[in-house]
């Protein structure tokens, strides 16, 4: 994710994270149901389960925690459908929204609200994904694996990674969408572990904001992590 650095701060990311910590694992909780739904209880045949639970681990939720929602969602009469709304924040940046609802009107009205306060607005679908691409990341604290950056990096490359960079705290591999689960795999054999491991959308070209841009756009993006229906947030601004 070059010139994206999402992870100049690690203490601050993580302090956040830990703040957050019931919202988060709610909303993960919710990723799990719609994954077993789809395609069963049992990770071993579930793929997209399989890459919810390494995402829920890169976010410490206990394994406890884990078992019980896959359990719980098997018998669950709750549906929830995922869908993706497109728009723009402030000075034009790009911001995609993953949500999953039990009801889109709700979850429609509720975005659009966050996206008009914070001086943006909703578009279209199409009219900002095409500045993304999908892709495998992974993200390792530097602190958490006494493996050189060298042999961190031909592992990855070896296990199919496309990239891998480093940065000050941290190593980043991106893969493709199809390779990711036997890379993550690879890596978890190796005894890595990781702050963040899921397919994202990274952004193809970044816009940098001036100090009144970047109130806005930390305002959208908390407003929009608060609401419940919301599990993903990419946009392409410079942090």
């Amino acid at each position: 994710m070059s010139g994206h650095s999402k992870w100049h701060n690690i203490q601050a990311k993580k302090g956040k994270a830990d703040a957050a910590r019931g919202k988060i694992f709610t909303k993960l909780g919710r990723e799990l149901l719609i994954a077993v739904k789809e395609g069963g209880p049992d990770p071993a045949g579930n793929s997209k389960l399989k890459n919810v639970i390494a995402k829920c681990k890169a976010a410490n939720m206990p394994n406890d925690t884990i078992n019980n929602a896959i359990r719980k969602a098997s018998t669950s009469n709750e549906n929830y459908e995922e869908i993706t709304y497109e728009g723009y924040g402030p000075n034009g940046v790009a911001v995609i929204v993953e949500a999953s609802t039990d009801n889109k009107n709700r979850t429609a009205a509720d975005v659009r609200h966050v996206f008009d306060k914070a001086g943006g607005n909703l578009g279209t679908t199409g009219c900002v994904s095409y500045m993304f691409n999908k892709k495998g990341v992974m993200v390792i604290e530097k602190e958490s694996t006494s493996m050189s950056e060298d042999d961190l990096m031909m592992l990855a490359l070896e296990a199919g990674a496309e990239d891998f960079s480093a940065e000050e705290e941290i190593y980043e591999i991106t893969t493709e969408p199809a390779d990711f689960t036997t890379v993550r795999e690879k890596l978890e054999e190796a005894g890595l572990t990781f702050l963040e491991a899921e397919v994202q959308m990274v952004p193809t070209t970044t816009v940098k904001l001036d100090e009144k841009g970047k109130e806005k756009m930390e305002r959208l993006i908390e407003n929009l992590e608060d609401l419940d229906d919301v599990s993903n947030i990419y946009h392409n601004w410079e942090e």
